[in-house]
This record gives structure tokens, C-alpha cells and sequence, in this order.
């Protein structure tokens, strides 16, 4: 069985468009399960990752293409937050998506993106944001 981690934020277009790039590679659906995992920056008044509709959506839009999928959340740094599901959970690989920033916006605010890339020991698969 081979396990994905689709880390997701808040935007629904994004993470439809990552779960469709993850649905759209060459998976045997009977042996592939995608985690949506969403984490939670500031949470005081304790949400859920079912209130998301960011990753309801890449929940629902996997489902169609026929992919066991499971909504999971973390809170803290999302990047050090996605690293460690991926580890705890013994996943296989992460999907995500970036977002359009320039590059004096990426260096001060950083990426999550590039942190995964950097910092994972399994393979990052990089979704397009763009339905072209």
C-alpha cells in the first residue's frame, strides 16, 4: 500500500487543483491512500480539519477518482508539522502546492514548500496551481 500526504492550507482552488495533480499520476487506486493533511497555524478556538473546506474539497475531488483518502491535522509550523506526520505515519511520499510570491516575499516570509522539499527523507511531488 503506498501512502500520500496532501498537505493543504486554506485555498480551495489550490488544493483541488493539488488533489486532481496527485489523481491525475499513474496510481493503481486499489493500493494508494491519501492523507489530506491541513495544520493549523493558531488554533485557540480549537477547530477542526472538517471545518476546511479547502481540504473537503481535495478530500472530495480524490474520492472521485476513486483514491481511499482520510482528512488528518496537525497544529504548530507547517513545515515541521508535515515532516513529522510524514514520519509518524510511515508515508511513502507528500503532495503540495506553493504559492505565487516574489522573491522578496519568499525571503522574508520564507516557504513551507521549500522547507518540505528541503527537510523530507521521501519524495515531494510539487502540484501545479493552474488548471493549464
Amino acid at each position: 500500500m503506498t501512502h500520500i500526504v496532501l498537505a493543504v492550507d486554506t485555498d480551495e482552488e489550490r488544493a483541488r487543483l493539488s488533489a486532481e495533480g496527485v489523481a491525475d499520476l499513474d496510481w493503481d487506486t486499489d493500493t494508494v491512500t491519501v492523507s489530506v493533511l491541513h495544520v493549523f497555524v493558531d488554533n485557540p478556538e480549537g477547530a477542526s480539519v472538517n471545518q476546511i473546506r479547502a481540504a473537503r474539497r481535495a478530500k472530495e475531488a480524490l474520492e472521485d477518482a476513486g483514491i481511499e483518502t482520510r482528512l488528518a491535522e496537525r497544529s504548530g509550523d507547517p513545515a515541521a508539522e508535515v515532516i513529522d506526520f510524514v514520519e509518524d505515519e510511515g508515508a511513502d511520499a507528500i503532495a503540495l502546492a506553493g504559492r505565487n510570491r516574489t522573491p522578496a516575499g519568499k525571503a522574508m516570509f520564507g516557504s513551507v514548500s521549500q522547507s518540505v522539499m528541503l527537510d523530507s527523507d521521501v519524495p515531494v511531488v510539487f502540484c501545479p496551481t493552474t488548471d493549464d
